[in-house]
């Protein structure tokens, strides 16, 4: 297990970013342990520079894998102490506890770390110091052990990271055609492409075979080089395997070989590929490059060079893992390879296990084959190995055993892990740490990106840099890269959400079980012989009834900082759990660390008011719960970046404390319909990227200005009470035209049609709401007045997808829409006003479109009860591009 690869690297690289922190530093000089800090840095630099060597001793000794274990709990204590000192500045500026005569409040909280000047402190303040005092003393002590230690050991600096763990066996152009399973249909596709004359501004063009490791790219690489009709089509071939080292002057020469150049010595690169030129000039050639993984675009395009004189048609096809390789070459076709169908699969395994292709002479194997099958997910390397460790074995007790047993158990015989391991080592320590954080999620678990990276963020894997991204922007670029690293798919039955591949999951749990529990269904901690206390990341999967003896053992895991709710199939938000009341009032209370608590879907009525001792708490998930109010110690978490809370039926208000929640990026409240009004002072959370419902109140309460100040706002929003604008000028305000990340805006007025209204006033509020032009979504309910603003028919809004206009009982027109280029759905509900639909929904006047509603899909009206004729002309008709209409008028 790669610790120091998978944490330590990246968990130093933010020690020193807090260390290095301006007012850090300035809160230690006013409280007097500035040096202390400072010796913090310095030894952990002396770490630093020894952690590579570490990395890669600790495989073969285990005294260096105890050290880096000792040394990444430290770093959790060490992040939890300055996370602590930070909290506490920040709760004493809240609540204006210092004397900001002299200096600002945050720069005297420190002083309550010094005993000797504390005659003037508060009780509170005395507790605190006394605590913060002797812990900073216990680390140093600690950290100079490891020091120590690490002396001891021989570790070395600065050493060079050593190929050997990470480099694959070579692979040649020699195949064993008649041990090809399946494959026939991407072979055809794949000849296609290579024999076919397709039009290219390039005489080479180059095709990319993507994957993961082990999912058969090489394979299919060595079938089409062999194939009789490739061989005839190209004058020259050649075949090179990359793998890790790319060295443009040995893989030039092994062309210049393979293409019936001399055994000559080149003095430079330049004569080399001169001499490559002259061989490849006016020929048509097929290059192989297997196992690429250089993402350096200098690098490629000196390699490349040589190849442009090839004739018309010459193609180099490359095989990689990263979807960022084929982009950068500018691949004409990137190829993603998928895994084995079930019936290939079971084949392939068939006749590695058995010599057969199929299982017809041994059905009693068959069932446990078509278990461990399942368990390799179409993944032929893992179906290869696991099928020769069976070919030995014909009692169905073996075979029951291996299906039943972890596949990286498997002693010297298994060589699936060092496969995808190779994909693992070649990630950055951060992209290491996110990767193996994904071990909390059960196989088969559907999950989404921005809750993935919700979490990253809480658990200070995301920090600023000096891009100016947001933590969020930076998190889906790492999301992104580990997709394309094919460490992420997406799922086939969710399209917005993802999945791990078996193997890959096991991947992760087999890289962080230190430090990582992910508690199955059919699991107990009480009957665990590990360590709990070592571990600080849980998650498990829900059971209907879970009693507090399930969780019980968990009070010795003090140092916990994730609590994770888990489940594999997909829940609505109707679906509730069994949460004993105990797990709330007596456990939680005591994991005084947590940073992440996710009790989505439980039938939890109550949140204990303890909930705000959880100082270090970022991320705090109650969805789908039966909970009517959330407590106002809430406010207390100074921390907090995320409050979840959609789905609850019952919730009817947030707590005021709400507003001192300053670091609060994201507050989903969204289907939460009894709730009427928002916390005064919300407004002043100007560090909002998600808020999924404003309500407009009353003169004191929430107005729809209060709207400007918060910048960042994205995703979706739903605006409730437009009624109570007063004018223009307060939706003016609001400046929605400038939130340019909000995709799906929702606007409601109230459903109460008395006659009160002022058509204008409500026509002009309305213009006021322009949105960014790039909007995906729009709703609009209960409008009020007789005509729609100008914006609504503008043909700038060039993304939207769905329109709805549902309850707009005045309105006698529809906006002209027809010309909206993306305009996929459109629904018009409830429209009493509305007697007759002419040209004008279609196109503006004297327009000339081609096709009107040139994407849309779905065309519904609903109960629209005064609707009688709908006048179009044949040429009208005729614009309207083949939709389906839904009509229910009555």
């Amino acid at each position: 297990m790669a610790v120091a690869e998978i944490f330590i690297g990246a968990f130093i690289t933010v020690l020193f970013e807090k260390l290095a922190s301006t007012d850090l530093m300035r809160l230690a000089q006013s409280a007097g342990i500035h040096s202390e800090l400072n010796k913090w840095k310095d030894t952990l630099s002396q770490i630093q520079a020894v952690l590579l060597d570490a990395g890669q001793k600790h495989i073969i000794d285990t005294a260096v894998q105890l050290w880096l274990h000792k040394l990444q709990h430290l770093a959790y204590e060490i992040d939890d102490v300055l996370d602590d000192l930070a909290t506490e500045s920040m709760r004493k500026e809240l609540k204006g506890e210092s004397n900001t005569s002299t200096s600002t409040s945050t720069s005297k909280v420190l002083r309550l770390l010094i005993p000797s000047s504390c005659t003037s402190l508060s009780p509170h303040a005395l507790k605190y110091g006394s605590k913060m005092s002797s812990k900073l003393n216990e680390i140093t002590t600690k950290l100079n052990a490891l020091v120590v230690e690490k002396n001891i050991l021989g570790l070395i600096s600065n050493v060079e990271m050593s190929n050997r763990i990470s480099r694959r066996l070579e692979e040649t152009s020699l195949v064993d055609l008649s041990r090809i399973v399946g494959r026939d249909g991407d072979k055809k596709a794949l000849l296609e492409k290579l024999l076919g004359n397709e039009l290219c501004d390039e005489n080479v063009s180059i095709l990319s075979i993507v994957g993961l490791g082990g999912i058969g790219k090489t394979t299919l690489a060595q079938v089409l080089y062999n194939d009789e009709k490739v061989k005839n089509h190209f004058k020259l071939m050649s075949w090179v395997c990359v793998s890790d080292e790319f060295d443009v002057f040995n893989i030039s020469k092994a062309i210049f070989k393979d293409v019936g150049g001399e055994d000559a010595k080149f003095e430079t690169l330049n004569q080399l590929q001169v001499a490559l030129t002259e061989k490849l000039i006016n020929k048509r050639f097929l290059l192989v490059l297997d196992d690429v993984w250089s993402e350096n675009y200098n690098e490629w395009e000196l390699l490349l060079r040589p190849f442009v004189v090839g004739a018309s048609g010459s193609k180099i096809i490359l095989t990689t893992r990263k979807t960022m390789v084929a982009s950068m070459m500018d691949s004409f076709q990137a190829y993603p390879l998928d895994h084995l169908s079930n019936e290939e699969a079971l084949s392939l395994f068939a006749q590695h296990a058995l010599g057969k292709p199929n299982f017809d002479s041994h059905l009693t194997l068959k069932s446990h084959g078509e278990g461990i099958v399942k368990k390799c997910g179409g993944l032929p390397l893992a179906l290869i190995t696991l099928g020769r460790v069976l070919r030995t074995k014909s009692n169905d007790e073996e075979w029951e055993k291996l299906l039943n047993s972890e596949i990286w158990h498997l002693q010297n015989e298994n060589k699936i892990l060092p496969a995808l391991r190779l994909s693992y080592y070649d990630l950055p320590p951060h992209l290491k740490q996110m990767f193996a954080y994904c071990c909390l999620f059960p196989k088969d678990y559907v999950f989404q990106k921005d809750e993935l990276v919700l979490l990253w963020m809480a658990e200070g894997f995301l920090y600023e840099s000096n891009s100016n991204k947001s933590l969020e922007s930076l998190g889906r670029e790492c999301f992104e890269e580990l997709e394309s690293r094919s460490f992420f798919q997406q799922s086939t039955n969710d399209k917005s959400g993802y999945t791990m591949h078996e193997l890959i999951n096991d991947l992760a749990t087999s890289v962080a079980r230190e430090f990582f529990l992910m508690l199955g269904d059919k699991m107990a901690l009480c009957d665990m012989k590990e360590d709990l206390g070592k571990f600080h990341h849980f998650s498990f999967i829900r059971e209907s009834n879970g009693v507090y003896r399930k969780f019980k053992a968990l009070h010795r895991a003090r140092r916990l900082r994730t609590f994770i709710a888990m489940s594999i199939t997909k829940l609505n938000t109707r679906q509730r759990f069994y949460l004993s009341n105990n797990v709330l009032t007596e456990l939680l209370p005591k994991l005084q660390f947590l940073r992440v608590l996710s009790l989505a879907n439980y039938n939890i009525t109550v949140v204990p008011h303890s909930i705000g001792s959880l100082k270090h708490m970022r991320y705090l998930n109650f969805s789908n719960t039966d909970i009517i109010c959330l407590p106002e110690q809430v406010g207390d978490l100074y921390n907090l970046q995320s409050l979840l809370v959609s789905g609850c039926p019952h919730l009817y208000s947030l707590p005021n404390s709400t507003v001192k929640l300053i670091n609060l990026r994201h507050l989903d409240i969204s289907d939460t319909p009894l709730m009427r009004k928002m916390p005064l002072g919300i407004a002043g959370l100007t560090s909002l990227r998600t808020l999924s419902k404003v309500i407009i109140g009353e003169e004191d309460e929430f107005k729809i200005s209060d709207l400007k100040g918060l910048f960042h706002l994205q995703g979706q929003l739903s605006i409730e009470g437009l009624h109570k604008v007063r004018n223009a000028v307060e939706a003016k305000e609001a400046n929605l035209q400038q939130k340019k990340s909000l995709r799906d805006l929702e606007m409601k007025w109230s459903a109460v049609f008395d006659g009160s209204h002022d058509e204008i006033s409500e026509y002009e509020v309305f213009e006021g709401l322009r949105p960014f032009e790039k909007l995906t979504s729009l709703k609009i309910y209960y409008y009020k007045g007789t005509k729609f603003p100008s914006w609504v028919r503008d043909a700038s809004l060039v993304c939207l997808t769905q329109l709805t206009l549902h309850g707009c009982r005045y309105c006698t027109h529809l906006p002209t829409l027809g010309h909206l280029p993306s305009l996929r759905k459109l629904f018009i509900q409830r429209m009493d006003a509305l007697k007759r639909l002419g040209p004008e929904l279609l196109g503006p006047p004297n327009s000339c479109p081609a096709v009107a509603f040139p994407s849309l899909e779905v065309l519904e009206f609903k109960n629209m009860k005064n609707w009688g004729e709908w006048s179009t002309s044949g040429d009208d008709k005729e614009l309207l591009n083949g939709f389906l209409i839904f009509m229910r008028c009555l």
